[in-house]
């Protein structure tokens, strides 16, 4: 039995998921690890644990799966290539030498560099920015992260120089330790995940030269650029037991566009995870965004048909979203675990007017207000936890309205339907809260591991498990649609009230908060 084996590390956990030819889960496993918060503003990973987390996961999920083909008593299985997602954004820089991480991660989520962007900004860059590579300057991009560890590490700037570091998004940090490390490790990153740097002109599919000056960056600590499907090495053999290709890479929100099977233009989806991620295909060509969106690179690699091309998105990152749900459970202790929202929230019909506002890591598109924070409005004496409740669940499905409704004016596509998937898809009351607020049907496809199985895609397109994406689509399956049951003046006025909420939360933080 062939299987893909998709390493998904995301954000706050660390996942391995194997995939059979059809695209069904044959198994999985996943392991939590620890987010460091060392002053407001500021989120960090330790790499090392990240490493050491997907590693053991990887292992666990191939024991898992002998053990289910042992009890059907059928032959070996074979794992044919790994496809890598991962949470894009997160800055690592280790020693070459000796594989470890010279400083904790920067997480993507992280706003240290605040000030260094609006520094930028009033020199006149962010035009230059988003004309190369088509994001709005912001410290969620890894750029300003990795320009920080640099000067602010003791020695890191002249190491680096030296090409005794090495940079990378957590994709990178995968790669290099499943091919041996400091052993002799692949340094390389795929399109999508470069495209989130900040330094990487997306029309050429090259480190930009100008960039690097501009935010001080030795080419010598870079990665190579791959592409997203396409071998790239081998594990080494003391990691997984066995030599297996690496034939897949994509950031996790282009590999879940991937794994949704938005091959054409204008096809769109959302991620419901740690935070909210809409992508919208827009075929060979990048979209400049009139409305603060993102242009972004979604997979360098194969068609519908099976040539090999660039494939563009418009996209939309909200910051909050799961996170959201984490902070009722663990900051608020409202909830005991986060299966219980849901219930709750359905409790009350409506919110009583209260507005939650999750800028806890400032405002994502279409906003971009790192000063911004998490908000509560509208409180009485009559609100209970519930409403809180519903509002948390409304703020998710109104803060990606907002994307939706951005995406539609720079694209002037109508879309007709958004597809859905992530932990928090499977809310049914969340996901009839985002089709009401959207305005459209909201589709949930039977696999909701879609981030996974986009990687599993590429990784197989790659080694002749599947021919194309024609083959690919064919196996995606709706689970349930969610029509839009409010009234267009209710959801306009929604929204209107939403948007009075939003403003109050901007600009808050001064620096250092």
């Amino acid at each position: 039995m062939r299987y893909l084996l998709a390493l998904d590390q995301g954000t706050t956990s660390s996942r391995a998921i194997a995939f059979d030819a059809q695209g069904r889960v044959a198994a999985l496993a996943q392991r939590e690890f620890a987010q460091h918060f060392p002053q407001p503003g500021w989120v960090e990973h330790d790499a090392a644990e990240i490493w050491a987390t997907q590693r053991v996961v990887a292992r666990e999920c191939m024991q898992k799966l002998a053990a289910v083909q042992a009890g059907r008593a059928q032959s070996a299985i074979e794992i044919t290539a790994i496809g890598i997602t991962n949470q894009r954004e997160t800055t690592v820089l280790w020693d070459r030498a000796t594989g470890q991480p010279v400083a904790p991660a920067i997480v993507w989520q992280d706003r240290r560099t605040t000030a260094r962007c609006e520094q930028l900004r009033r020199a006149g860059k962010a035009a230059l920015i988003q004309r190369k590579t088509g994001l709005v300057l912001d410290a969620y991009f890894s750029a300003t992260k990795l320009e920080w560890l640099l000067d602010q590490v003791p020695g890191a700037r002249a190491r680096a120089e030296a090409g005794e570091l090495a940079f990378g998004t957590i994709d990178s940090w995968l790669i290099w330790n499943l091919t041996g490390g400091a052993e002799g490790g692949v340094h390389a990153t795929d399109a999508s995940n470069a495209a989130r740097t900040m330094l990487m002109d997306i029309h050429r599919l090259a480190w930009d030269d100008e960039l690097l000056r501009l935010f001080n960056i030795p080419r010598a600590v870079l990665p190579r650029i791959v592409p997203s499907s396409g071998v790239l090495g081998e594990t080494a053999p003391d990691v997984l037991g066995a030599p297996i290709p690496i034939a897949g890479v994509a950031g996790d929100q282009q590999a879940a566009t991937f794994g949704q099977a938005c091959f054409a233009p204008g096809m769109a989806k959302n991620t419901y995870g740690t935070g909210c991620f809409m992508l919208m295909n827009t075929g060979d060509r990048a979209v400049r965004s009139r409305n603060q969106l993102l242009a972004t690179v979604g997979w360098q690699g194969p068609d519908a048909a099976g040539a090999r091309r660039t494939a563009y998105c418009l996209e939309g990152s909200v910051f909050m979203a799961g996170a959201t749900v984490q902070w009722l459970r663990d900051g608020l202790q409202m909830i005991q675990s986060a299966s219980e929202i849901e219930a709750l929230a359905a409790s009350v019909p409506d919110t009583g007017d209260v507005f939650l506002v999750p800028a806890f890591a400032g405002l994502g598109a279409p906003d971009w207000d790192g000063r911004a924070r998490g908000t509560l409005v509208g409180l009485t004496r009559g609100t209970t936890r519930a409403h809180i409740a519903r509002a948390a669940l409304e703020a998710i499905a109104l803060q990606s309205a907002d994307i939706f409704g951005a995406m539609v004016r720079d694209s002037g596509i109508q879309l007709t339907e958004l597809r859905v998937d992530g932990g928090a898809s499977r809310n049914d009351l969340l996901m009839q809260l985002q089709a009401d607020l959207a305005g459209v049907p909201v589709v949930r496809p039977q696999v909701t591991e879609t981030t996974a199985l986009g990687a599993a895609y590429l990784a197989g397109l790659a080694t002749g498990v599947w021919q194309g994406g024609d083959e690919i689509a064919a196996q995606w399956a709706v689970d349930r649609r969610f029509e839009p049951s409010l009234p267009e003046p209710q959801r306009l006025a929604r929204i209107a009230r939403w948007r009075e909420a939003v403003e109050r939360s901007r600009g808050w933080a001064r620096d250092g908060a």
